[in-house]
């Protein structure tokens, strides 16, 4: 049986649904009638409440109900999100303040929720918004990425999080001081506001005693259990489902207050509550991305060999702790902490810092690209200050395939991987040969051109466990039941592609079940470019037991030893005998003989290590002197991402991760002023990259299977943005270079780079 699929370039089933308009997004199947629901969010950064009466807007036209944070607690609800903390250096946790689903007598953000009212219409909820007396005094805001300021919380003195550490500090310490290189960069990872294409949204309806909250998130288990926690209900009676969702990129794998809010109000109203976010409120209330300070250290011997790598971080959590923040930039930086390098020597240290803005946490790569900028664009400064060739620099420092497996400096255990020949075979695609004259080219149009590489790695994450569920219709089809969430990735397609390869079941009589909690026990949602990894792993073990019972069951059928059934991926075949059934087939003389328990099949499996994906990118970028506009003309990517169910797919979530790290290096800026205030909430203020700022990109494979699961896979649904970050800044560093601009910093807006430029010209 071919366990890895046979890497098809299949087109995706769903996009008929979504180009014709017939996706069932969260706001459009919001049940007929539903009420609506407003959040009166506040305008201040950081304040306290002296007076907040809605006495007038709970009597207002179509209001049905108005709650503050007093209605929940009278009702004996759980008000406080969870969060996931931090270990601290010296062994203790993270700061965990409350973060009231509704602000708690002070508020700490523009955005942050006071009160939320249901109404028949969405603009009767807003009338009645306006009827609600909030009287704020204001408080000195906290906006620097740094310690100290206003205090936000009593258990974070200084507004620090958490101080955390990972690696050796006296070995790098000593390695620095006998190192023949040393070589320091500070850089910004400037902060993200999402903006998936579907804001978000949900709606709870009352099922009998039972609650339904839809959401469009990425998973529906930590929905379920957290709305029953919140209630007070068994986990039994709540259902939690996602329809489709217009992407989500981690900002949406997080619980909000929105969820909670609608559910309460649809128990205590028994009707219909929907809330859906417009695209301000979103960039005001929607967990954030990046946002960190570093300063790395690297350490080389004579021979430019890497001896030392030092990172210390300040790292912005907003407000609050967001559920997953604290480890982001902690835990999973830490694990691709030493990239694709043969180093052991490693220290980081990272500063969570607590200020007046929304929450940070998980956005397209949670940790990982964060951790492989910092890396690759200080060994491509490295190489220009010791005046060696960047490439050749990576190429000497690179982990050897006869090292593999390999402990990692961060303790992950990398199984395989041929880092050499990856680059050289982007090297060629990219024409590194043929660069200068490219650049002579753009010298001679009054431009300057830039060429940057990155080698990235990073590691799947999310639950390394799953289940899958593959049932056999009576109108001859087949269901499979999965524990992942598509967000846009083609999961329909793909999960059916792939059991239609093992089991000779026709794709086209394969429906995919996801997002209901009620179908599906349990799972793992989606996150960390786990989902076919894993869930495909849970479908091949589920494949195998269908082979075992509906062989023994032909064996009985046949009066024939088990041995002399085999399958060969389309039909059954039994020694000595001209029957040669498909699995379909099978299944209905299964039914016929009343044997229902051979037509339902689920397995759980859980991976005991993670893939490790990794990569080069190059691109290529003219710089306008004159206006400082940076155009990146070129883009190449190689990947390693083990075997390829569907190449096309793949190549798919590459192109979108790309293009979201050319938008966060070449324009989205996100701005807050000295009060807190946020001054890019709209897209008038906030610049989204668009088609004109992309170029048609080249990418390619060259595999090396893992060792770690059946399929020889690894995680593709992040790489893009990883490795961009890097590419796209180093291709400006060596444009500037020549003209003696030092410290580019992202994002590379025309008025910042110009700027540079007339810096080191005055």
């Amino acid at each position: 049986m071919e366990k890895f699929g046979k890497s098809q370039s299949v087109k995706r089933v769903e996009d008929l649904r979504f180009l014709t308009g017939e996706g069932r997004y969260v706001d459009d199947i919001a049940p007929k009638g539903a009420l609506r629901g407003f959040v009166v969010r506040s305008n201040v950064a950081h304040g306290t409440i002296e007076t907040l009466d809605v006495t007038e807007a709970r009597d207002s036209d179509g209001v049905h109900l108005v709650l503050t944070l007093a209605e929940l607690e009278a009702a004996g609800l759980r008000v406080g999100m969870d969060a996931t903390v931090a270990t601290n250096r010296d062994g203790t946790k993270g700061a965990a303040p409350e973060r009231p689903i509704l602000a708690r007598g002070r508020v700490r953000f523009v955005g942050e929720a006071i009160a939320f009212i249901v109404a028949d219409t969405i603009a009767q909820a807003k009338d009645a918004a306006e009827m609600i007396e909030i009287e704020i005094d204001d408080l000195d805001a906290h906006v620097a990425l740094s310690p100290g300021g206003a205090q936000l919380h009593e258990e974070a003195p200084d507004n620090i999080a958490f101080d955390f550490g990972f690696g050796d500090a006296d070995g790098v310490d000593a390695a620095l001081e006998t190192a023949a290189h040393v070589i320091t960069v500070p850089m910004h990872d400037n902060r993200i506001i999402v903006n998936s294409m579907e804001p978000r949204g949900c709606f709870a309806e009352p099922e009998g005693t039972r609650l339904h909250v839809s959401v469009n998130g990425q998973g529906v288990w930590g929905t379920r259990d957290n709305i029953a926690k919140f209630l007070n209900l068994d986990k039994a009676d709540v259902r939690a489902t996602n329809p489709d969702v217009g992407g989500g990129f981690g900002m949406k794998a997080m619980e909000y207050p929105e969820t909670f809010l609608c559910a309460y109000a649809a128990r205590v109203l028994d009707r219909v509550v929907a809330w859906m976010s417009d695209r301000s409120e979103a960039m005001q209330s929607d967990n954030a991305g990046r946002d960190l300070t570093s300063t790395a250290t690297l350490g080389f011997d004579g021979n430019h060999r890497l001896t030392a790598y030092k990172v210390d971080t300040i790292a912005n959590m907003g407000a609050y702790n967001s559920e997953y923040g604290q480890p982001i930039q902690t835990e999973l930086f830490s694990k691709v902490l030493p990239g694709v390098y043969d180093i052991q020597t490693v220290f980081m240290r990272t500063l969570g810092i607590y200020t007046n803005t929304t929450q940070v946490d998980a956005y397209r790569g949670a940790g990982r690209p964060e951790a492989i900028f910092v890396l690759e664009h200080t060994m491509d400064v490295a190489a220009r200050e010791m005046g060696v060739d960047p490439w050749d620099l990576r190429r000497r420092n690179f982990i050897k395939p006869d090292q593999f497996p390999y402990m990692s400096a961060s303790k992950q255990p990398y199984d395989v991987g041929d880092f050499e020949r990856v680059l050289s075979r982007i090297e060629d695609q990219a024409d590194r040969s043929g660069f200068a004259a490219r650049r002579t080219a753009s010298e001679a149009a009054g431009k300057l051109r830039g060429q940057g590489l990155c080698y990235y790695i990073e590691s799947i994450l999310g639950s390394p466990s799953e289940t899958a569920r593959v049932d056999f219709n009576a109108d001859g089809t087949a269901s499979i039941f999965v524990g992942t969430q598509s967000g846009g990735q083609g999961h329909e397609t793909v999960f059916a592609q792939f059991l239609s390869d093992q089991t000779g079941i026709p794709a086209d009589k394969i429906a995919v079940i996801q997002g209901d909690s009620d179908l599906i026990a349990t799972g793992g949602g989606t996150g960390g470019s786990r989902s076919v990894t894993v869930q495909n792993t849970a479908t091949l073990a589920t494949v195998d037991a269908m082979i075992d019972g509906f062989s023994a069951f032909l064996a009985d059928q046949e009066g024939v030893p088990a041995k002399d059934v085999s399958f060969d991926d389309e039909r059954f075949r039994i020694a000595g005998s001209n029957l040669t059934p498909t699995m379909l087939e099978v299944a209905d003389m299964a039914r016929a003989a009343g044997r229902d328990d051979l037509l339902s099949v689920s397995k759980r499996i859980k991976l005991e290590q993670r893939s490790f994906p990794n990569g080069a990118h190059v691109s290529e970028v003219e710089v306008d002197p004159e206006t400082g506009v940076v155009t990146v003309e070129r883009y190449t990517v190689i990947d390693d991402f083990g075997n390829l169910i569907n190449p096309m797919l793949a190549e798919g979530q590459v192109h979108g991760g790309v293009v979201q790290g050319i938008g966060q290096a070449l324009c989205e800026r996100v701005v807050y002023d000295a009060d807190g205030q946020l001054l890019t909430a709209s897209f008038m203020d906030y610049a989204m990259p668009r088609a004109d700022d992309v170029p048609m990109m080249y990418f390619d494979t060259e595999a090396t299977p893992s060792l770690y699961n059946p399929m020889g896979m690894k995680g593709c649904g992040e790489a893009g943005t990883v490795g961009a970050l890097a590419a796209i800044t180093n291709a400006v560093q060596d444009a500037l270079w020549d003209r003696g601009v030092r410290g580019v910093q992202m994002p590379f807006t025309p008025h910042r780079v110009w700027k540079m430029l007339q810096d080191v010209a005055a």
